[in-house]
């Protein structure tokens, strides 16, 4: 007869964990290839001046008929009303925050715009008020200031080697390094000179665009309780924000095709651009993100889904020889993890409670037949 304190030392055994390596290996892969489609898309937008809800909206459409092919909401057992409603209004929430996370994308850069969406976790200090545990209200409160620091350090460029307070001593690495002939070093300082210092008021749209992702996160957790309702209504929500953002989308081609500045409206194709966000970008993250959750117990707005996007931010912006600072940008990423961490500390703690009200169930109840463990 084995107890539930040794199923539970069981589950974080090394042999558990190992058996979960592959589908890490898989979540991380697919967060890889969701930012190297962030940064082609970023690319896109520097290199052609498209409008950013023409391309968002063309990647949309293509990914919403893909979700709809997969999913078939349509069979199966029917959605009721309570169901349809909030995921047809969690697409309007989603259409929204395409569009201001695709502003501040082209706006702020691909590592603030990243960065930025995790600025979600700002609702867990609405859910201690809600919940009434104020003796949590204090690590909420350090978690949201640990945030807003993070956030205000790379408007000011803590995260580029132009801005950034280590900039001094990079150059002077940098002119110690007489391997390079002085007309390449010429180029490579002027090369840097690229990403301004924005403000935190020009963070605002990347910011609520975060808000807003977590917000819709939310709604969806609350609306399917099953693994496979929640993606067949991912697929009604994703064709909802297609159908919000198509208005959108010809206002906007119309305003272009009328104003002087027609030039900025075009939207010229460029296939990995196109492909990799209609992909890696709708499709694939999320259904790793959903194995993440399911099998991994990972959310998106967590210190070890922020690690895992750090690295394969850095990778990127090495090589895409952008203006970077890696001292800079683990400094914040740090700060903005230490935030996140503070700022969820009490779903870690309902979850823990829940989990050990079921184990001290299971020695009362049945010492042989033992509830399983909620995911």
């Amino acid at each position: 007869m084995m107890s539930p304190n040794r199923v539970s030392e069981d589950r974080g055994s090394p042999s558990h964990n190992f058996r979960h390596t592959p589908l890490q290996i898989i979540h991380i892969a697919a967060n890889f290839m969701r930012i190297w489609s962030i940064y082609s898309m970023y690319r896109y937008f520097l290199q052609t001046g498209a409008s950013v809800v023409l391309f968002l909206f063309a990647c949309l459409a293509p990914a919403s008929i893909l979700f709809l092919i997969l999913q078939k909401p349509w069979k199966g057992r029917p959605l009721s009303n309570t169901q349809v409603v909030p995921s047809i209004i969690n697409g309007g929430i989603t259409a929204l925050y395409l569009v201001l996370w695709g502003k501040g994308l082209k706006s702020c850069g691909p590592v603030r715009a990243i960065l930025a969406e995790y600025s979600g976790a700002v609702l867990g200090v609405l859910s201690s008020v809600l919940y009434g545990r104020r003796n949590q209200m204090w690590k909420k409160i350090g978690g949201l200031i640990a945030m807003l620091a993070s956030l205000y350090l790379l408007s000011e460029g803590w995260a580029t080697s132009t801005y950034s307070p280590f900039y001094i001593l990079t150059q002077t690495c940098c002119k110690l390094n007489w391997n390079l002939p002085w007309e390449d070093r010429d180029d490579s300082e002027a090369q840097t000179q690229t990403e301004p210092i924005l403000g935190m008021k020009q963070m605002l749209v990347p910011i609520i665009a975060g808000i807003l992702s977590a917000l819709r996160r939310v709604i969806a957790r609350r609306v399917s309780i099953k693994n496979q309702l929640k993606r067949r209504l991912h697929a009604l929500t994703i064709a909802s924000a297609t159908c919000f953002m198509f208005p959108l989308a010809m206002w906007d081609m119309i305003i272009g095709s009328s104003s002087e500045s027609d030039s900025n409206r075009k939207l010229p194709f460029s296939a990995w651009a196109f492909l990799s966000t209609i992909l890696f970008g709708n499709i694939v993250i999320f259904y790793a993100d959903s194995i993440a959750e399911e099998r991994l117990h990972m959310v998106f707005s967590s210190p070890r889904h922020l690690a895992a996007a750090s690295a394969c931010i850095i990778i990127m912006e090495i090589v895409y020889k952008m203006d970077f600072s890696l001292t800079g940008f683990v400094i914040c990423c740090l700060i903005l993890g230490f935030g996140i961490y503070e700022a969820t500390s009490l779903e870690r703690n309902r979850k823990d409670s829940i989990r050990n009200s079921d184990l001290s169930n299971g020695e009362f109840d049945n010492q042989i037949q033992m509830s399983p463990l909620p995911t």
